[in-house]
């Protein structure tokens, strides 16, 4: 579920599920994993230095595509930023920023 107003209004189009809840990949923390439902840069006004669509097909040739693992490995000392992750079988560093525009579903947590 999104934590603000201006995201439930960027929500993506997939709905979640009972096994996990789809959120940004910037909100999610070390340690979560999941598995990513939507890639759509520009569903915010966020500055990235380069366009929605660049953007777009830069997240998409990096392999951050619909139905690809992922896990939060490490946040970054200042601000939380950059964040670490493992898609698939590589470690990918990014902005928060340009996270922003990837939505996951979690997976359920242990317990």
């Amino acid at each position: 579920m999104p934590d603000s107003f201006a995201e439930t209004l960027s929500a993506p189009t997939a709905a979640p599920s009972a096994d996990g809840r789809v959120v940004r990949l910037s909100l999610a923390r070390p340690g979560q994993k999941g598995i990513i439902t939507e890639v759509s840069a520009g569903s915010h006004g966020g500055e990235h230095g380069v366009a929605a669509g660049e953007l777009e097909r830069r997240l998409l040739e990096f392999g951050f595509v619909e139905g690809a693992a992922i896990e939060v490995l490490h946040e970054g000392a200042i601000r939380r930023d950059p964040i670490a992750v493992r898609l698939d079988d590589m470690r990918v560093a990014l902005r928060r920023r340009d996270a922003e525009d990837v939505w996951l579903r979690l997976d359920p947590a242990p317990g």
